[in-house]
């Protein structure tokens, strides 16, 4: 029979860490409380899923990009009541909308709360279990174009098609060229009842010819976005703008 010196390697070797780490503290706690084998062996068994499940959510929030701020605990529905609060949270903690491969769309004036809702939904279903990227959509479709350029589109579609739910930011400042808006209309295509997209804009979709110089294109890639989706229109006076001025009233008052 092993030694009790045993276990530290064999848990290693098990690659089970946090009963590594506690089993010694837990079987004191498990005698003195009088704990049947069975009630000791399941807690330890607990701790090790709890810590898995731990890891597992904090790999996927380092993989997702999302900015780690922007969350809905710090959101203030107060200052832009067009937002439905209940709405937000709903799509933040149901995954239907994603298993149906539908999209959200955030459209509204700069610094009115879209990137730190999307960014907010993005963290409420990565706890549900869901895999999530944040990305500016400047920055992913000149990736996209680059990999287009070395003939990798595929594989970087594949490598998004891993993702349950992709979050583009800005989209307006994608640059008008046919390069980068013919890569925004293939993912834009790709994606279509496949997976979802959450996308932001400053613009209202009559204005998206500034985006895509083809109006041909920029209708399909509407059509496509719009056919399964949530849209929500965000409104009122820019975040920043409002804490520049209450800053400067709260200076002219000292």
């Amino acid at each position: 029979m092993l030694h009790v010196e045993a276990l530290p390697y064999l848990l290693k070797e098990l690659k089970l860490p946090a009963i590594k780490t506690h089993w010694a503290e837990r079987a004191k706690l498990a005698e003195m409380h009088h704990w049947s084998y069975g009630e000791f062996l399941a807690d330890l068994l607990d701790m090790e899923l709890s810590g898995r499940e731990q890891r597992r959510l904090q790999e996927t929030i380092r993989q997702s990009k999302l900015p780690s701020t922007k969350t809905l605990a710090n959101f203030d529905f107060s200052t832009n009541t067009t937002i439905n609060a209940a709405q937000i949270k709903q799509l933040s903690q149901d995954k239907q909308w994603l298993s149906q491969a539908e999209n959200l769309i955030l459209l509204g004036p700069s610094g009115t709360g879209k990137t730190h809702l999307a960014s907010a939904i993005g963290h409420g279903l990565i706890e549900q279990g869901a895999r999530v990227f944040f990305s500016s959509a400047t920055m992913l479709i000149q990736t996209l174009q680059q990999a287009k350029s070395e003939l990798k589109l595929r594989n970087a579609f594949d490598r998004l098609s891993r993702f349950d739910l992709l979050i583009l930011d800005d989209i307006g400042y994608v640059k008008k060229s046919e390069q980068e808006t013919s890569v925004l209309f293939e993912l834009i295509n790709h994606r279509y009842e496949t997976g979802s997209l959450l996308i932001t804009a400053n613009q209202a979709f009559g204005d998206w010819e500034h985006i895509f110089p083809d109006s041909i294109m920029a209708v399909a890639a509407i059509d496509r976005l719009i056919h399964h989706a949530t849209i929500i229109q965000t409104s009122g006076q820019s975040y920043r703008t409002q804490y520049s001025m209450n800053k400067n009233q709260k200076k002219e008052a000292i």
